[in-house]
């Protein structure tokens, strides 16, 4: 089990720093690009940032007691995401945002969407084998984060090969469904 717990530690640890230098870069290439789903995506790794720093707390903290808030933590997060997501595609819309293309962020997205499914993959098998309900929540987070990064991805190659200014903004709302979902099924653990 204490092997088990290095991992998922280990696990946190990868996912906080990529999360912790993504930000820098995507938001960097947003204001580049004058990209919200860019920006938005930035943001989420700020809340992917804050569920890492809060799995980590609980899972050193090796109290049970601790595991419901570090749960409903989790599930603030993904209301945070869900509720941020929805603001910036409606704002794109609304002011009818023009990205432009971004092959920085193409690139970037492309490899953190791989590196976060494996990341979420493993918390998941992490988290059963030690029974630990808030690495399992927060391996849903980080699918969230992936599925972000594949929508956002897709806005980026439609906006820039078709030219649509509109999927930029779309792109985003691919996840609000999910988001609001992980966090009803979060809460009510």
């Amino acid at each position: 089990m204490k092997n088990s717990l290095q991992k998922g530690l280990m696990l946190e640890y990868v996912t906080l720093s990529w999360n912790v230098v993504g930000c820098g870069i995507i938001i960097m290439l947003a204001l580049r690009a004058s990209s919200l789903s860019l920006f938005g995506f930035g943001i989420d790794s700020v809340i992917e940032i804050f569920a890492s720093i809060v799995v980590i707390w609980q899972l050193k903290a090796i109290n049970k007691t601790y595991e419901r808030l570090a749960t409903k933590m989790i599930g603030v997060a993904f209301v945070l995401l869900s509720l941020y997501i929805l603001i910036q595609a409606t704002l794109g819309l609304v002011h009818r945002s023009h990205a432009s293309p971004s092959a920085g962020g193409i690139i970037w997205l492309t490899v953190t969407a791989i590196v976060m499914f494996l990341l979420a993959y493993g918390k998941k098998q992490v988290g059963q084998e030690i029974s630990n309900p808030v690495l399992i929540a927060e391996s849903r987070v980080t699918v969230v984060d992936g599925l972000l990064a594949v929508s956002v991805l897709i806005g980026l190659l439609v906006t820039a090969y078709l030219g649509w200014w509109w999927a930029d903004s779309i792109a985003s709302l691919v996840i609000v469904f999910y988001g609001i979902q992980e966090a009803v099924h979060t809460l009510s653990e």
